[in-house]
């Protein structure tokens, strides 16, 4: 199950998820990531999936979720590890455009330093890179990253991309609780300046993380964060990712299956399935069978209970 939802996003509307990286493989091993924890790390471009099954799938659930009344704004890449290990993602695209939807990709940026993974992200409307620290330290503390990595390379990659890039870009900072930011901030803010994004945006942790120790900033911790940025960059063009994206999960006939596909990438709370379930006529029976046969996993996070698929990176 490559493709799976469409889910509600709070950066890209109603959006149509790639998993186009099995669970976990990835360049980075970050501390709040809502996959679990990294299984094999990489920084080697390789294939996973044939690029015409990729859109196969994508083409079904679009066509489902049409028939359904529903309306697609981006297909994402959004998968269980970082997005641009795919050697394949040039040929992806070119075969998903023939679909007619605005393209997205969620990168962790660690790979932009290398020109052909910065060609394949031109080929994006809207591109979202992480930067969650520009300080070598903080950066190894948070996002744990593979030890070939250069973090002044990456930095670079970034602007070297900005020149070329046409679409919409973004940037994804995420602050966690128990990290003394000193004046990261103001370091992050000069970088921002430069990079110019259209949207800088700050989130904090909403679903359970790979750490259990991993809890959301303080509320003041965030707002010093907007002031700084928003003076840098301008108010309009620095936005809040904190809240929830809402329960507006679509259901594209085979309700087990739908929730198997949405909950591999995307954990989802309990009133979210609750909702998704009576939008396919079905009652509580399907988690609970679910969870019988091991096929997800019950999490809690802030109080409130989530639901996800049983992946070997939850299991470390």
């Amino acid at each position: 199950m490559i493709a799976f939802g469409p889910v509600p996003s709070r950066r890209l509307g109603k959006s149509l998820g790639i998993n186009n990286i099995p669970d976990k493989v990835c360049s980075y091993a970050c501390v709040y990531c809502q996959i679990g924890r990294t299984i094999r790390m990489e920084v080697k471009r390789k294939t996973f999936y044939n690029p015409e099954l990729i859109l196969k799938e994508a083409k079904e659930k679009l066509e489902k979720a049409r028939a359904k009344g529903e309306h697609v704004d981006y297909i994402t890449f959004v998968p269980d590890g970082e997005p641009t290990l795919d050697i394949n993602l040039r040929k992806e695209t070119e075969l998903l455009k023939e679909l007619g939807t605005p393209l997205a990709i969620l990168t962790n940026s660690s790979l932009i330093w290398r020109e052909d993974v910065r060609e394949d992200l031109l080929e994006f409307d809207f591109v979202s890179l992480k930067l969650d620290a520009v300080s070598e330290q903080l950066w190894r503390k948070i996002d744990r990253p593979h030890k070939s990595l250069k973090l002044n390379e990456i930095l670079n990659g970034m602007l070297e991309f900005r020149k070329e890039f046409k679409g919409k870009l973004v940037t994804e900072t995420m602050l966690i609780n128990g990290v003394d930011y000193g004046d990261e901030f103001e370091k992050i803010s000069k970088f921002l300046k430069k990079l110019e994004p259209d949207i800088a945006y700050i989130a904090i942790p909403t679903r359970p993380p790979a750490e259990r120790w991993v809890k959301p900033a303080s509320e003041e911790t965030i707002n010093r964060a907007f002031q700084i940025f928003a003076e840098a960059l301008g108010s309009d063009r620095v936005e809040y990712l904190i809240g929830y994206e809402g329960n507006a999960f679509v259901f594209t006939g085979n309700v087990e299956e739908d929730l198997l596909s949405i909950t591999a990438v995307h954990p989802m709370r309990e009133d979210a399935v609750e909702d998704f379930l009576k939008k396919a006529n079905a009652d509580w029976s399907v988690v609970e069978k679910l969870l019988k046969e091991e096929k997800i996993i019950e999490l809690e996070y802030e109080g409130r209970k989530f639901y996800m698929r049983k992946l070997k990176s939850r299991n470390l």
